[in-house]
């Protein structure tokens, strides 16, 4: 097996607790697995990168432009990025569709992205899309509802619902685990 993953959106979003979750589930469910952060202006609401690289024969653990095969995305003006930098043709998108509007846009210089534009891009180059709309209890939370659906669609192959669990227990505890285990739960029964 063999999965580059991009993981991509704005700093305060949560990217570092998605990638590490999805390295450390994909350690549970006994797979080699690399990744790699990158933050940029994150303290700012800068665009943040995760690469993450699961099978043997993943040497690096950055991923070349065009060649991811999967971005997730938390914002859809970052979908848009990553669709278009990173994930090769026949890729998958899985993006949390909100709108934190780039300062381009809040400007006038840049017409915002829209899901149509993404959907349009998307089949224009046969890239398998999941739009997540799913509400959750606080904006700190969206990117556990990009995780629900990455468990719920089985999109990570020999990780199970039950790797991506142990990986939040890794990682939180106390009643923000709480909260987040059940919004993860919520999701997989949908």
């Amino acid at each position: 097996m063999k999965l580059d993953i991009f993981v991509i959106g704005v700093g305060g979003q949560g990217i570092g607790l998605l990638s590490e979750t999805i390295i450390r589930a994909a350690d549970h469910a006994g797979l080699t697995v690399k990744g790699v952060d990158t933050h940029g202006l994150a303290q700012r609401g800068g665009m943040v990168t995760s690469h993450i690289r699961i099978g043997e024969d993943a040497f690096s653990p950055l991923i070349m432009p065009g060649l991811a095969d999967m971005v997730l995305a938390l914002e859809i003006h970052e979908a848009l990025r990553g669709l278009n930098t990173y994930l090769k043709d026949k890729g998958t998108l899985v993006y949390y569709s909100v709108s934190l509007q780039p300062l381009n846009v809040r400007l006038g210089e840049e017409k915002p992205v829209t899901i149509d534009d993404i959907s349009r891009e998307c089949k224009k180059r046969s890239v398998k899309e999941y739009a997540v709309s799913r509400e959750v209890p606080d904006p700190r939370m969206q990117n556990i509802a990009i995780l629900g659906t990455l468990a719920r669609e089985r999109l990570i192959d020999s990780v199970e619902p039950r790797h991506y669990e142990m990986a939040l227990e890794d990682l939180l505890s106390g009643k923000v685990l709480e909260l987040n285990l059940n919004l993860f739960r919520s999701i997989l029964a949908d």
